[in-house]
């Protein structure tokens, strides 16, 4: 045990000391934040402005069809329809002329069919939709306005239901739409951050373990330490080191909740602008205090107990895997045919949980949360919904209960493999190390 703890040790602090190790705990927020800003700069710069002349010889869409930022309607006179068309190939400053017929009899299936887009460029999908929304959205007010039922009246259809839902279990808590999205939000997170932390940690381990075989120096090592020894050392110490940027990041992100959600309300009375402007701006500023406030409801102790636990356990378990190939190969394109066993079934529970968000309590979240292959992410995804405590019990237990048995298979695979030079593994001859 000893020696378990001094490689253990030896792992972190080389692991922690390195500049590149502080600069990504401190740093990878940030940059999170930042990847995401960008994508959404990039849809943002790919949107383009349309400018759409509107011939309505029906003349019931003149004044209905409304422009916004990335659509603009221009109605133009029904005569000057030839000459617009002849002239739309060298206009650049025109995308397109929106042909609409005449209505007989209030026949708006014949609308449908002589109605023409005539464009000068590639028009996008979501503008043609939202042009074919805009249509649509004109011919039902007509239509409803033909049984006789009132502008305030067809207002009054349009609006929304929202259902308060309130949950028992929960000490009768109300569960909004916002908190529902916040809680998928942090599901998704801390699903995708469990299941590529476990593959990148794991093959570190699994990489260490290669190149100290291939340079002899295990020789050196398995000398003064058990190879089991050696190979719990490394793991151990590459989970503490994952284990310590966690802890960073989500002290980070606590702090970061509570300093919004307590100075939302300063902010909010000294944002300048416009009427309009200062409008927007306190709806975004409303919104970032309702999603601290939604985090801030959550039971974060619970949740960070869950999240850390399962992580470690599903490191472990993952870890032993990748250790066991790194001693079992030569290099590293032998390692391809025996990772995928340890991605595989990682990957299943990451994609399997992506139908947790419409039932997190259904059959199929609660056998994933508990299976130890898929369990280390599954029941994280699951926990944000609130999971009874049995299930998260029994998880454990059989997560537990496997990485144990893991550990003991892979340290019958290091024990032999590790001194193994020249001989390509097979799943036979790694069958024989097993039972050795």
């Amino acid at each position: 045990m000893k020696n378990i703890i001094l490689i253990t040790k030896r792992e972190f602090l080389t692991q922690v000391k390195k500049r590149s190790f502080i600069l990504l705990t401190l740093l990878a927020p940030l940059m999170i934040i930042g990847f995401g800003a960008v994508i959404g700069l990039m849809f943002k710069a790919n949107e383009s402005h349309n400018v759409i002349e509107v011939v309505d010889n029906s003349g019931l869409f003149n004044g209905q069809l409304k422009s916004n930022d990335k659509l603009e309607y221009v109605f133009v006179p029904v005569a000057d329809e030839k000459s617009k068309i002849k002239n739309l190939k060298d206009n650049e400053s025109l995308d397109g002329i929106l042909i609409l017929p005449q209505i007989n009899s209030q026949n708006f299936d014949d609308l449908e069919k002589n109605t023409r887009l005539v464009v000068n460029t590639k028009i996008g999908l979501d503008t043609k939709q939202r042009i074919i929304s805009d249509i649509s959205n004109v011919i039902k007010k007509e239509k409803i306005k033909q049984l006789g039922i009132a502008e305030s009246q067809l207002n009054n259809l349009d609006k929304t239901f929202e259902l308060k839902t309130i949950n028992v279990s929960e000490d009768n808590k109300e569960d909004s739409d916002l908190a529902f999205g916040v809680k998928t939000g942090l599901s998704l997170g801390l699903m995708y951050v469990t299941f590529m932390f476990i593959i990148i940690y794991g093959v570190r381990v699994m990489r260490s373990v290669l190149e100290e075989k291939n340079n002899r120096v295990v020789e050196i090592i398995i000398s003064s330490v058990k190879p089991f020894e050696l190979m719990m050392g490394k793991i151990l110490g590459v989970t503490m080191v994952a284990l310590t940027q966690f802890i960073i990041w989500i002290t980070m992100s606590v702090i970061g909740a509570l300093v919004l959600n307590t100075g939302s309300s300063s902010i909010q009375k000294n944002i300048p602008g416009s009427n309009e402007e200062l409008s927007d701006k306190l709806d975004i500023a409303q919104i970032a205090t309702q999603v601290s406030h939604s985090l801030l409801d959550l039971n974060f102790p619970l949740i960070i107990f869950v999240f850390i636990v399962f992580f470690l356990l599903g490191y472990i378990f993952y870890s032993s895997i990748y250790a066991a190939i790194g001693s079992a190969v030569d290099n590293e394109t032998e390692t391809q045919q025996f990772t995928l066993f340890a991605i595989l079934p990682l990957t299943l529970g990451m994609y399997g949980s992506f139908s947790l968000m419409n039932n997190p309590d259904g059959p199929l979240g609660f056998w994933l949360s508990i299976i130890p292959f898929t369990s280390p992410v599954a029941m994280i995804a699951r926990i944000p919904y609130g999971v009874p405590a049995w299930e998260i019990a029994l998880s454990i237990f059989l997560l537990l209960a496997t990485t144990i048995f893991m550990i003991f298979l892979a340290g019958k695979i290091y024990r032999v493999g590790i001194l193994m030079y020249g001989n390509k593994a097979t799943l036979k001859e790694l069958w024989k190390w097993i039972r050795s």
